[in-house]
């Protein structure tokens, strides 16, 4: 079975966020199991130094958008058994950003069209070409208007992946005539039409044959209307066609027992050496060298998506106590300078790290006691899953892959990975937080929970089971 992924972004070349994880990871499971996945990206400007030089040209054509006649060259890569291509229009992609432009409708408009076309110029049919977010959604579009009766072309089945319901590519309803040359049927019959607007995300609901997304609660949670972003009534009318997958992570890339970025490896018959971590990290980050303080960790965008509010409203009573914040990300500046303002008021108890690094970001995973996920809504989450990995033990909101993946503590039974809430409200969640320093003084019962947290199994073996299965249903 052939299966070409096509996404924005991809690990290891560029990454913005967690599709990048999934597309550079997911695609590697699939081989194990006799699923011969290849991937296609753009070939942005800031593709990673080291690979960039690696990248073999192939051919260039032309492609219309439009009335437009534009350059797409492709490249190609072998990365860990995966074949990926990378198509190059530098006037397109060659900017500081991968997205955020007023021109991002006619950027992936391009892309869109430069895949199909891209696999008759180098000979490759997938059965199933597998669509991820707004970016790739006019795909299946354009396929089943003009491409599908082709002798090549017939056949192709298609799966739309949504990793984010909330960023549709909704752009001005002329753009199906500007920059696809198609009929405005298709605006006026309301298969790409969205409030107004021609979206990218609807439409790939709408032409897919099968559609999934990167948990289960999040799959049920899109069919309502306080998740559903305008669309849960067409995600409803197709519930029998739409799947829950969760997503995993790549235990070779995040493992404390080789992981070279820690400090000191260890693992959950040696937690020792996770306080030899925790200590390094607090002289490195010039707080309070202390092994009975418990360390907090937030890394994450700061966003109201992620529950910034919540975590701005009782900051200072988190503070007060008697713990270390450890913080690592960027986004929106009013919670940028919240993290600075009390970095500086408390400068040997908060360290405000606000950029992203992947080495510190290891380190925070592996030396901290506690996770702070408390989203307002998270289709999966990457965070709590390597906080899991590195016996860091997540307290999060009940929604989504965080609702999927988080056996909230019993007390009673001494089950369970971590600790949840379920109401967006920061009372609730300071509550909580107070039971968890209640259990982190009781040494014993702290131990076991990290030891069940460190065996949850989030690997991507379960899931690509589930995708291979998915795409038999397609074929």
């Amino acid at each position: 079975m052939n299966v070409l992924f096509v996404a924005s972004e991809a690990e290891p070349f560029i990454k913005t966020g967690g599709l990048a994880d999934v597309v550079g990871t997911l695609p590697r499971y699939l081989k194990k199991i006799g699923v011969n996945a290849r991937v296609v990206i753009p070939k942005y400007k800031n593709i990673k130094s080291d690979l960039i030089n690696k990248l073999n040209f192939i051919k260039y054509f032309y492609v219309p958008v439009g009335w437009r006649s534009k350059y797409c060259g492709i490249f190609q890569y072998e990365y860990q058994g995966v074949i990926y291509y990378l198509i190059d229009n530098e006037y397109y992609f060659y900017r500081d950003d991968l997205y955020g432009y007023y021109d991002d409708g006619e950027r992936f408009a391009f892309f869109d069209r430069a895949v199909l076309n891209m696999l008759w110029e180098i000979n490759y049919k997938p059965d199933i070409i597998h669509c991820n977010d707004w970016q790739t959604g006019m795909i299946p579009v354009l396929y089943k208007i003009e491409y599908k009766e082709d002798e090549f072309y017939r056949g192709i089945r298609f799966l739309f992946s949504i990793h984010n319901l909330l960023f549709q590519g909704n752009f001005d309803k002329n753009i199906l005539g500007e920059l696809f040359n198609l009929d405005n049927i298709y605006y006026e019959n309301g298969s790409v039409e969205l409030n107004g607007a021609v979206s990218f995300m609807k439409s790939g609901i709408n032409y897919s044959d099968k559609i999934s997304t990167v948990s289960c609660s999040y799959a049920k949670e899109i069919q309502t209307s306080y998740y559903g972003e305008n669309l849960d009534g067409l995600l409803r009318s197709r519930g029998s066609d739409l799947w829950g997958i969760l997503n995993g992570i790549d235990y070779n890339a995040y493992n404390p027992e080789n992981d070279s970025m820690i400090f000191r490896n260890y693992s959950k018959e040696n937690l020792r050496n996770k306080m030899v971590n925790k200590l390094k990290l607090q002289k490195d980050l010039n707080l309070d060298v202390d092994r009975e303080i418990p360390m907090f960790a937030i890394i994450s965008r700061f966003t109201p998506q992620k529950g910034m509010d919540i975590i701005q409203n009782i900051g200072e009573r988190l503070v007060s106590k008697h713990i270390q914040l450890v913080v690592l990300g960027t986004g929106y500046k009013q919670y940028e300078d919240y993290f600075r303002y009390l970095s500086s008021k408390y400068p040997r108890t908060v360290s405000a790290n606000i950029y992203f690094d992947d080495i510190l970001a290891h380190r925070i995973y592996a030396s901290s006691d506690i996770f702070l996920m408390p989203s307002l809504f998270e289709p999966c989450g990457l965070g709590q899953l390597i906080a899991l990995r590195y016996g860091t033990i997540p307290i999060v909101r009940e929604t989504g892959g965080l609702k999927d993946t988080i056996q909230p503590y019993n007390k009673y039974t001494g089950e369970g990975n971590g600790f949840s809430f379920t109401n967006f409200n920061a009372d609730d969640f300071f509550h909580v937080i107070n039971d968890v320093l209640d259990y982190f003084s009781e040494k014993e019962i702290w131990s076991n929970i990290v030891k069940h947290a460190m065996e949850s199994d989030n690997s991507w073996d379960n899931s690509a089971k589930l995708y291979k299965s998915l795409y038999e249903s397609l074929t």
